[in-house]
Order: structure tokens, then C-alpha cells, then sequence
């Protein structure tokens, strides 16, 4: 029976050798946002938000044309993380 991610770890490789990483709680959450906000606006300067998973009164905005690669990794929380 194959596992089932606990969330989906976002890397986002930027203009300067910048990366950052954010954290969906789905691969659909993912692609909405991928599809909604940094795919159609690729090639703008204009800034868009990042949703940033539990982290209250902070966010992040990139400019979409800015972004070079993005890397998604499935991260699957053992039974000892959840109740440690």
C-alpha cells in the first residue's frame, strides 16, 4: 500500500541564487496556486503573495518572472513525528 504524504514541501529557486520554501498541505493546493497566480502571471514583475502554512503575521511575495525552478518533494511524517 503505497504512503500518503502528510504535506508537500515547495522549493522556489530564485533570481540571485535566492531559494525559499514553503509548505502545501496538498499537491492540488499546490497546483491551484502554481496554475492560478505564478503560471499565468510568469512573466510579470508585479508581486504576488505566497501562502505561507502556519506561520501567523508573516507573509511572502515574489515577482513570478524571478522564479527559475521550483522543486516539490512529498514529506511524509513517521508515526514517531506525529506524537513526539
Amino acid at each position: 500500500m503505497p504512503r500518503t504524504p502528510s504535506e508537500f514541501a515547495v522549493h522556489l529557486f530564485l533570481d540571485g541564487g535566492h531559494r525559499e520554501e514553503v509548505r502545501f498541505p496538498t499537491i492540488q493546493d499546490f497546483q491551484k496556486w502554481y496554475s492560478n497566480e505564478l503560471a499565468a502571471k510568469a512573466d510579470s514583475n508585479d508581486f504576488i503573495s505566497v501562502p505561507i502554512k502556519n506561520i501567523q503575521g508573516e507573509y511572502m511575495v515574489v515577482r513570478p518572472s524571478k522564479v527559475f525552478a521550483i522543486r516539490v518533494e512529498p514529506v511524509f511524517a513517521s508515526s514517531v513525528d506525529r506524537f513526539a
